[in-house]
């Protein structure tokens, strides 16, 4: 019904396309609807074979996502990866994050924040110092999730990884993107084949290889560039965005459709259904341009060791931090509750080995330190047990699991804040 209604939408808008400047004495009626018809078969033409190259998106090694009600906001984190070694352009484990942003969705309103988070954030791993944009080649994706969760105080419903070849596929299927250049861009890295040359002043259609050096470029063969860096960089990035979305929320995008989805199911890795995808994707596109807002957030730069990092201000993000909206709550958690102070207790229900250890070490890269495991009697439902509903409310960010009680008052529990017992639909969603 959904896909019936917004046909209907975009029947009525190029209606009024074809309407606006004609009238009915100068070409026949019959004309205008079979033209109008001819257009409608094409979108859902389009949104069918879309459907199909949809069907090929998905994650194996991705957390599971947090489900969002239909008229629920919804936090999506962006993760582009840079080439990596190009000599080993299959070995994921020495990529970093080079892109981190978060969307923000809200329905109610209709708007989009788009915050990025510079590369050289400080984080800690494993009790040393690390920028986030190493993250995800250390410790995975939960805990580039959970580190962002903590950041922005949101829970992530959703994650897509993008790479430099989806970027580049995506560009050249929305046809290019106009950019005025404002400075010399030049720049040459022969390890990693990259070669950048713009001119100031010029304007130039960007297609999905030139887009790449417009993205990357931080500073010149002669050291001129970014006076600030990457926070320069992500601002240029930002307006780079604010073009695609310009051309995305077009009615013409409709006739590429095909190729979109066909770079986005060729090259993208998310826990999003292909279903919600197409969803999403149908919901951003009716989005007003003064209705995306993109931000970065700001920090104190500071050399420790050697190495130069930007500390995360609280305070001088608080606007950023007021304006998303988790999907779930505001993620108003206990100040006071750190997730190595929860003492929790895994037990297994299904007949599935190992499944309670494989969720202990996903919990563990999460900040979770005090983990025992276990077995239990066979069920077909998860629970999460706890009499402290301040822990309880803090595991329930990190855990797709509804239903929750009362810790029973049983010896083997007694050690424990939180118990999760791990029943066959469990299983189901891990699969």
């Amino acid at each position: 019904m959904r896909r019936r209604s917004n046909n209907k939408k975009k029947q009525n808008l190029f209606s009024k396309i074809f309407s606006k400047n004609t009238d009915s004495t100068t070409i026949p009626e019959k004309v205008v609807l079979g033209a109008i018809a001819l257009i409608v078969t094409f979108i859902i033409v389009s949104m069918v074979s879309g459907v199909s190259a949809l069907m090929k998106i998905g994650s194996k090694s991705m957390p599971r996502s947090v489900d969002v009600s239909s008229n629920g906001p919804v936090n999506i984190l962006l993760l582009g990866m840079d080439i990596g070694d190009p000599s080993q352009v299959d070995n994921q484990s020495i990529k970093r994050t080079d892109t981190i942003m978060v969307a923000n969705y809200n329905p109610q309103n209709k708007k989009m924040h788009l915050v990025s988070i510079p590369r050289d954030t400080l984080i800690n791993i494993n009790g040393k110092n690390a920028k986030i944009n190493s993250v995800y080649a250390i410790a995975g994706y939960p805990k580039i999730k959970s580190e962002v969760e903590k950041l922005l105080n949101v829970n992530i419903n959703y994650i897509v990884k993008i790479d430099y070849n989806a970027f580049r596929e995506i560009i050249d299927a929305i046809g290019g993107i106009e950019m005025k250049i404002d400075r010399n861009m030049i720049y040459d890295d022969e390890g990693q084949n990259l070669h950048i040359n713009f001119k100031a002043g010029e304007t130039v259609t960007l297609d999905g290889k030139k887009a790449e050096e417009f993205f990357r470029w931080r500073k010149n063969n002669d050291g001129s560039g970014f006076a600030n860096g990457d926070l320069d960089r992500i601002e240029n990035q930002q307006k780079f965005i604010s073009k695609v979305i310009e051309k995305c929320t077009s009615p013409f995008i409709m006739f590429r459709v095909p190729k979109i989805m066909s770079a986005l199911g060729d090259n993208i890795e998310t826990n999003m259904s292909s279903f919600e995808v197409l969803n999403y994707g149908l919901k951003f596109s009716n989005i007003k341009k003064e209705n995306t807002i993109m931000a970065t957030t700001a920090g104190t730069p500071k050399t420790i060791n050697g190495e130069s990092f930007l500390i995360f201000d609280k305070s001088a993000n608080k606007d950023i931090l007021s304006s998303l909206v988790s999907s779930t709550s505001s993620r108003n958690l206990p100040e006071n509750i750190s997730k190595d102070d929860i003492r929790i207790k895994i037990l297994n229900a299904t007949k599935i080995n190992g499944l309670a250890a494989k969720e202990e070490k996903e919990l563990n890269s999460m900040g979770y330190k005090k983990i025992d495991t276990g077995n239990t009697e066979l069920s077909d439902k998860s629970v999460i047990l706890s009499n402290n509903d301040d822990k309880l409310q803090v595991i329930l960010q990190d855990l797709n699991i509804k239903n929750t009680d009362r810790k029973e008052n049983k010896t083997e529990y007694n050690d424990y804040d939180v118990i999760i017992i791990l029943g066959k639909d469990f299983a189901t969603l891990d699969e």
